[in-house]
């Protein structure tokens, strides 16, 4: 057994592409080495913003020899046809073997293939693996054909085993490999040479290189926090950005620096996020107070001076940087103040939001038109819903927004704020855009809630309008996130809504059916025959499209409810009753019946339901009638049977009015409670009995287990 290390040695790899890209290597090596022959015992990849490495233990030091035995024509076939067999199998007549079967004779070759050195194969799948890696952007430089993702310098490929250190031989534009590698491009000192992955990783952080990206990032991470909690403040974390980071250098000295006091009064966000994009810093808070007061700078180098020339340089470009932003910001503040956010929505009319969509500003009125229908239902300010609609998306037309589009509707708060329009419509501005994933936290303020489900429903109903809709894994519209924010936005604020009326009232404000139609009434000739065209294809789409979206949104609530352990056929045997376009109520439902399928009563019941149905429906196929009605305790015979009479009479005097108060869970108790009775009943007795009286009853019987079950849900849909 031998360990394999290779190393790829280049200019700077963004950061972003490095985890990937050692991930990659990985794959691409180990399964070219597995599909040649050989094994490993265990393989890590590992990156610096210079480096991609992959070191393997255990590997094998040659592929096993193969024999395999090849069937081939039929003795006798045509020359020409075993030709190309022994071609193929690459030997000669008299090494082919005549085999009697029961179909007649047959050549057979058996096959050799020799056991190759792990070095030969190993050359082999990093040559493979170096043309043709998939880096998402590539360059090519000088007079190779080699494409990289920055101009590649050294291949270190090194097997070492007890014998000692092999050099694996791969030659790729003139790049040989070897066994020499280099440090910190500063401070790292003269190329050296390794013998195996630990020599290697020893050297290089003797060399000021830290190969591990994990290791970086905690150093990064327990130097700055150390930093800031000495002087009582606290790192703003950034899970993110402490990865890009730790991309950017391969041994990270972290730098505190100061913010001037000219931008200390700019809001949080403001300062985080202009420092984040821009400069790659953390923001480091004041518990106390909430205010961003200083940053953390991470450098790939120490220096004599301690940093400080480098926190200087960076100071001096944070403060050119935070001078744009306090401008933006204070000039936004300005039109808040003066002119109000409806100067901004103004301008938005000159923004497209979609070529068939129409305008932003146009969309606000949509949304605004559908918060104002909305807003009793869930429970808000009729007038406050309509206002924080017209104004939720002004902040698109300001500065700030502009310079950093992650800050829309936070900005649309702070200005909503400045410019003195009620707290609920300030918060509204911010949270109509939540939630915007599984994880998000949705709003609960009614006016914020009731303009989200409004955005929301208008992006969802405008884009069926136009047959817009997502396919397979493609939904550039983020239309899948949109029908689950409507889903948690009614669930999480129980909201009583039919979506399809909603759905049909957002659709009729979009397509302006009413206009057209007196638009057509006053108009003539071909302009008339233009407009009527126009009106019934709005119809059409009316037609059409609530039930449609209705069925996206009953598969992305399957999403939903998968996280609660709710079965799809549970949902479906829901979603098949009536009213299934009230969301709460059709998850309500489908949660109780879950609940009542986990127990054994549940599952049995189901089982005695289908069996009563499944002998219901044959009879009433063979017969030609409905047996619905006419069961009288009076034609039973046997114990069992006046039993399920008792029984149905009981759970159906609790299901009817459970049902009507929507009290699912006392339904379903009771619809449980039959399965006893029920099985008793098909232990008891025949249902298809010679007396033909007595079948008709226990028909009917059964036609009464159906009609009481199916008060609760389609139990035809349960699976099982």
């Amino acid at each position: 057994m031998a360990d394999l290390l290779i190393e790829l040695f280049s200019e700077e790899i963004p950061a972003r592409m490095q985890t990937r890209a050692a991930e990659d290597l990985k794959k691409l090596v180990t399964d070219g080495l597995v599909e040649a022959g050989l094994t490993y015992a265990g393989a890590k990849a590992l990156s610096t913003p210079r480096r991609l490495t992959l070191a393997l233990e255990g590997l094998s030091a040659n592929s096993p020899t193969l024999r395999e035995e090849r069937r081939g024509p039929k003795v006798g076939a045509p020359e020409k046809a075993l030709e190309g067999f022994m071609r193929g199998a690459g030997v000669t007549r008299d090494q082919l073997e005549e085999r009697e079967e029961k179909k007649g004779s047959f050549y057979y070759a058996t096959v050799v293939t020799e056991g190759r050195p792990a070095t030969t194969i190993a050359a082999e799948v990093l040559e493979k693996t170096i043309r043709n890696f998939p880096w998402p952007k590539s360059m090519r430089w000088g007079a190779g054909s080699l494409r990289w993702v920055r101009p590649l310098h050294r291949i270190t490929c090194i097997l070492t085993d007890e014998n000692g250190t092999e050099i694996v031989p791969v030659d790729i534009d003139g790049i040989t490999s070897g066994q020499t590698t280099e440090g910190h491009r500063f401070m790292g000192g003269a190329p050296f040479e390794v013998t195996s992955f630990e020599d290697y990783e020893a050297k290089l952080k003797k060399a000021h290189v830290i190969l591990n990206a994990e290791e970086r990032a905690e150093i990064i991470w327990n130097d700055a926090t150390n930093m800031a909690f000495a002087q009582g403040l606290e790192v703003v974390e950034d899970k993110g950005l402490l990865r890009e980071v730790a991309g950017l250098a391969e041994w990270p000295v972290v730098l505190m620096g100061d913010i001037a006091d000219d931008f200390l009064g700019l809001p949080p966000e403001v300062l985080q996020t202009s420092m984040k994009e821009h400069q790659k810093f953390f923001s480091v808070r004041n518990p106390k107070t909430g205010r961003i007061e200083k940053f953390i700078t991470v450098s790939n180098m120490e220096t004599k001076d301690n940093g400080a020339t480098i926190l200087a340089g960076n100071q001096k470009v944070l403060a050119a940087r935070l001078a744009d932003a306090k401008f933006f910001w204070e000039n936004d503040l300005r039109v808040a103040k003066s002119e109000g956010l409806t100067a901004w929505t103004a301008r938005l009319s000159n923004v497209t939001f979609h070529r068939e969509l129409g305008s932003q500003s146009e969309r606000i009125a949509r949304i605004a038109t559908l918060a104002k229908e909305l807003a009793p239902t869930v429970g808000a300010d009729t007038a406050l819903a309509e206002q924080a609609a017209q104004v939720a998306k002004a902040d698109l037309s300001s500065e700030m927004v502009y310079e950093f589009p992650e800050l829309q509707g936070l900005m649309g708060r702070y200005y909503a704020e400045a410019a003195g329009l009620p707290t609920e419509v300030a918060n509204a501005c911010e949270a109509h855009y939540s939630p915007l994933g599984p994880s998000d936290d949705v709003p609960t303020e009614a006016v914020s809630a009731t303009v989200a489900l409004a955005d929301k429903l208008d992006t969802l109903t405008g884009f069926w309008a136009i047959d817009e809709k997502p396919t397979g894994s493609k939904d550039p519209y983020a239309l899948r996130r949109a029908a689950l924010g409507v889903i948690r936005l009614i669930v999480e604020n129980k909201v009583r809504l039919s979506l399809k009326q909603a759905v049909e009232s957002a659709l009729s404000t979009l397509l302006k059916v009413e206009e057209w139609e007196a638009a057509a009434k006053g108009a003539s000739g071909d302009e008339a025959k233009q407009l009527e065209h126009q009106v019934q294809h709005a119809k059409k789409i009316i037609a059409t499209v609530p039930s449609d979206l209705l069925s996206f949104f009953h598969d992305r609530l399957k999403v939903f409810l998968k996280d609660d352990g709710v079965r799809h056929d549970v949902i479906d045997a829901c979603i098949a009753m009536e009213g299934n376009d009230d969301l709460l109520r059709l998850v309500s439902r489908a949660r109780a019946l879950n609940t009542v399928l986990a127990t054994e009563d549940g599952q049995n019941l189901v089982q005695g339901f289908k069996r009563a149905n499944n002998i219901l429906s044959q009879a009433e196929e063979k017969d030609g009638v409905e047996y619905s009605y006419g069961a009288d305790v009076k034609f039973a015979e046997d114990d069992s049977e006046k039993a399920l009479f008792a029984a149905l009479d009981t759970a159906e005097a609790v299901i009817t009015p459970a049902m009507s108060s929507e009290d699912y869970a006392a339904a379903m108790e009771a619809m449980a409670s039959l399965r006893a009775p029920i099985d008793a009943f098909f232990e008891a007795v025949q249902v298809n009995s010679d007396n033909q009286v007595v079948r008709r009853n226990r028909l009917n019987l059964l036609s009464r287990i159906r009609q009481i079950c199916s008060q609760v849900a389609d139990l035809t849909k349960v699976e099982g």
